[in-house]
């Protein structure tokens, strides 16, 4: 996504960051082989260690998206709630609305990496769509 964002010319107005839902992972960097997928895939990623999502995370961002049905829940406990609907799957914003397949399980990057890519830019046109993002 930050990729996309700077590639349009609107990276300032956007903040972008990766939570984890669960505890899991909390101070990993990122799974080799999702890396490796960036890698090959030309996408940069910068030095990143995983941590968890917070209440106080809520508050803090406009729009919080998960990759499957796990993570919504996740976050709903977290965050007790989604008064304000700020909460969507990414493949909510595309034609095939759903979860993305996790590779954690399939060991498909390529899908997965076809998904989120596809999440990625329909999100970014919708928010760009939006008086939200970069008033004119």
């Amino acid at each position: 996504m930050r990729q996309l964002v700077d590639e349009a010319g609107v990276a300032d107005c956007f903040r972008i960051d990766s939570k984890a839902t669960s505890t899991e992972e909390i101070g990993n960097p990122p799974y080799p082989p999702a890396r490796r997928k960036l890698m090959e895939m030309g996408v940069s990623m910068p030095p990143h260690q995983a941590s968890q999502i917070t209440r106080d995370d809520y508050d803090e961002y406009d729009c919080i998206i998960g990759m499957d049905s796990n993570n919504i829940r996740n976050m709903l406990r977290i965050f007790g709630s989604d008064t304000e609907h700020k909460i969507s799957k990414l493949r909510d914003f595309t034609p095939h609305p759903g979860d993305i397949a996790d590779p954690w399980y399939t060991d498909d990057f390529d899908t997965t990496y076809v998904q989120i890519l596809e999440g990625c830019r329909c999100l970014l046109q919708s928010l760009l769509k939006s008086s939200l993002i970069c008033p004119s």
